[in-house]
């Protein structure tokens, strides 16, 4: 309770603050609106509850939409991660519990902590480059969903403002512009706890100083409670309006966690541990992260000029033991790994409408960004979090206290041009251009082996569009894009040992080219549908490699699946939605063996995911919502030997608002009690010391049916 007593000061403090501008709000000018017609109130009525905006005629493939912020406030989520479940054929779960960050798996993917999914956050990029534990490792552990606006998503690499990690897809999380004086407190019956206050003070000239602050604690309802303690605040100022004007935005978050990570399933069906127990009880981690970021925006009807920068600093400390006494029989095979970093960038575009000849209206998208990370990476052999003095998978000889430890400098800078134009009334063409340039350096710290090298990538991209006819349009997009690979495996420092030493070429940028047919469609008043035909081609595929606690590079693969989406309003309180996709994925080659696998499945990637959902909100007392999400089957080993049969969870949120002041949300989670697992893995390990290694599942089950209670009061 001690610990609790500052954070009530401080929400404290932070309801008095801005009911103290509630006067000023209301005595500050108004704005003059234009006149609605009867036709646009209707429209604003009947989508009080849609998930996502009706982008036809502006669309540049059928994969592209804008999650509201309707379902973001409706949808139910046991993490905030899992808020990003709202976009399409996109399941985020978790394989250690609270803290670290979640797994995704999308189009065929298993995205592990990011990779080959573009995330910005305020359009600062979160993905990491040459992380400690995975390559575009995407932790959204510091968002307080509060301050969490709409979400921008798309599907492929058509789009010229996205570089790195988004061929699978991109998501961009935007910040609220304004928050109401609120404080929220919550508990749910695994001894979860939640607070957050914030609040928007409001001044005069009509700027803007919103903020919130919120402290979690999670034990969850493994046999060694996570503990996950966790603090997270925002403050934003904002100056004029979203396309005339700047903002800055400050974050922190500090949180450090107790980790029940993925267990041998043998380990389970022999009784050694429950179901949710663990192997090895001191797996966990902390982490820290502080930004600054900002936009600047001018423009009118004709041009418009933006610009953003982002510096962040982060620390990171993780321990996992995912193969238990298979390496060091002796101490066992838990690992710590370091990471300290830096990371500074920012964009600037400059959009233009025109006209050719006199009646063809086109609009020009010019635009750089760049980024430069700088990076301090180890690891360590650890025996229930104490540093041992050797390192028994180290190429490196014994006795040096570490496994690996490396000083990393990596930058980018890329340009690119997107075109848009309407030649028809039922025709227009997207064409972009992008040239990305990377180089890096990178210095192992235990062997004094160095390296640097750069490259370059043209990345063409495009969409045929054409409609709408009877509110149909149907596109045919292309394009190519990438994911940057860790770069001590480019630059030969570090490796891992998945692969056959030597068999694969790394290169800095992992070429991948992708084909759509898609169609978006209002075949009914109020239904919007997309559906699309999609293939994936890599050049590499990324893999990771539990023993290393990295990702490396392996065979080329090939996806190619098709996704369904389908929202439907038939009231104005109520919304039904459905989400299908299916994927077949396989590796590319002839010889499977000489990449040291003995198969061409792709392993954790799932045939189909299905998601239903239902969204209510009265504007009365009553609102809340309940999500259906089926994870398909997928293979665990290459050679397909090994399966998970996936899992199907529900969720459900019923609130009931006693007045404008005060309200109760009710969530239900895994409603079902489903027995199925979050997660599987297949690799070798070994659960005792005297054991035989075996090739087998690994799993982290899904939390059992728990309820959450949360009162929230708005002044």
């Amino acid at each position: 309770m001690r610990c609790m007593r500052p954070v009530l000061a401080v929400a404290l403090a932070q309801i008095l603050m801005a009911s103290s501008v509630l006067g000023a709000q209301e005595h500050s000018p108004a704005k003059s609106t234009p006149q609605k017609t009867e036709k646009s109130r209707a429209a604003e009525t009947i989508t009080v509850t849609a998930s996502r905006l009706d982008l036809l005629g502006r669309a540049i493939s059928a994969g592209q939409g804008t999650i509201t912020q309707s379902e973001l406030r409706l949808r139910p989520a046991y993490r905030v991660g899992e808020l990003l479940e709202s976009v399409p054929g996109l399941v985020v779960t978790v394989h250690s519990g609270e803290g670290k960050a979640n797994q995704f798996l999308m189009r065929g993917f298993n995205l592990d902590h990011g990779t080959d999914l573009a995330t910005f956050v305020d359009d600062m990029p979160v993905n990491e480059v040459t992380h400690a534990h995975g390559q575009g490792y995407t932790d959204l552990n510091f968002l307080i969903p509060e301050m969490m606006g709409a979400i921008d998503y798309t599907k492929g690499p058509f789009n010229a403002a996205t570089g790195d990690f988004g061929v699978a897809g991109s998501d961009r999380i935007r910040l609220v512009r304004d928050l109401p004086t609120m404080i929220s407190g919550s508990g749910d019956t695994f001894g979860n706890e939640r607070l957050v206050t914030g609040g928007t003070a409001h001044f005069q000239n009509g700027d803007k100083l919103l903020g919130a602050f919120e402290t979690d604690h999670a034990d969850g309802p493994w046999q060694y409670p996570d503990n996950f303690r966790a603090i997270k605040t925002m403050a934003r100022y904002l100056h004029g309006t979203a396309t005339n004007g700047f903002d800055l935005t400050g974050m922190y978050y500090r949180g450090q966690w107790r980790a029940t990570n993925d267990q041998p399933l043998e380990a389970i069906q022999k009784g050694l541990i429950g179901r949710f127990g663990s192997l090895n009880p001191t797996d966990g981690g902390f982490s820290e992260r502080y930004s600054l970021s900002g936009h600047y925006q001018r423009g009118d009807e004709r041009e418009k000029w933006q610009a953003s920068f982002y510096a962040t600093h982060d620390r990171l400390t993780l321990w996992n033991d995912f193969t238990h006494y298979l390496v060091d029989p002796v101490n066992g095979d838990q690992f710590q790994q370091d990471e300290t970093r830096t990371k500074v960038g920012g964009t600037l575009s400059y959009t233009r409408q025109d006209t050719l000849f006199h009646h063809i209206p086109t609009q020009t998208v010019f635009g750089i960004d760049g980024r430069y990370d700088t990076v301090f990476i180890d690891r360590r052999h650890t025996r229930q979090r104490v540093v041992l003095a050797t390192c028994p998978d180290s190429p490196y000889g014994g006795g040096l206290y570490v496994c690996n430890a490396d000083s990393v400098q990596e930058g980018r800078v890329a340009g690119y041009v997107q075109n848009t134009t309407h030649w028809l009334p039922w025709m227009r063409t997207v064409v972009g251009l992008r040239e990305e340039y990377y180089q890096g350096s990178d210095l192992s710290l235990v062997t004094g082996a160095s390296g640097h090298v750069g490259q370059a990538l043209f990345q063409p991209k495009g969409s045929l569009i054409f409609g709408p006819w009877n509110k149909t349009e149907l596109y045919l997009s292309a394009g190519r894009g990438f994911h940057s690979n860790d770069l001590r495996g480019v630059v030969g420092t570090f490796s891992g040992d998945r692969f056959t030493a030597g068999s694969v070429q790394t290169p800095l940028m992992t070429k991948a080219f992708s084909e759509e047919v898609g169609i978006r469609s209002t075949p009914l008043r109020h239904l919007n549908t997309q559906l699309s035909f999609w293939r994936i081609d890599f050049d590499s595929e990324l893999i990771y490699d539990p023993d290393e606690g990295v990702n490396e590079a392996g065979p080329p693969s090939r996806r190619q699946g098709v996704e369904f989406s389908a929202q439907y309003n038939p009231l104005p309180w109520l919304e039904l939605n459905t989400d299908i996709a299916y994927t077949h994925a396989r590796y590319r080659t002839n010889n499977p063996g000489y990449y040291g696998i003995d198969g061409l499945y792709i392993a954790n990637a799932p045939d189909i995911i299905w998601s239903f959902g239902v969204l209510v909100d009265t504007k009365g007392p009553w609102f809340g919502g309940v999500q259906l999400r089926w994870l398909g089957s997928y293979p665990l080993l290459e050679d397909n030997s090994l399966r998970s049969k996936g899992y199907q969870e529900v969720n459900l949120d019923v609130g009931y608002r006693f007045n404008k002041h005060l309200t109760l949300t009710v969530s239900l989670f895994n409603l079902t009690n489903s027995h199925d697992n979050a997660i599987e893995y297949g690799y070798e390990y070994r659960i005792t010391p005297t054991a035989q290694p075996i090739t087998g599942a690994t799993v982290h089950p899904l939390e059992p049916v728990s309820a959450r209670f949360a009162l929230t009061l708005t002044l």
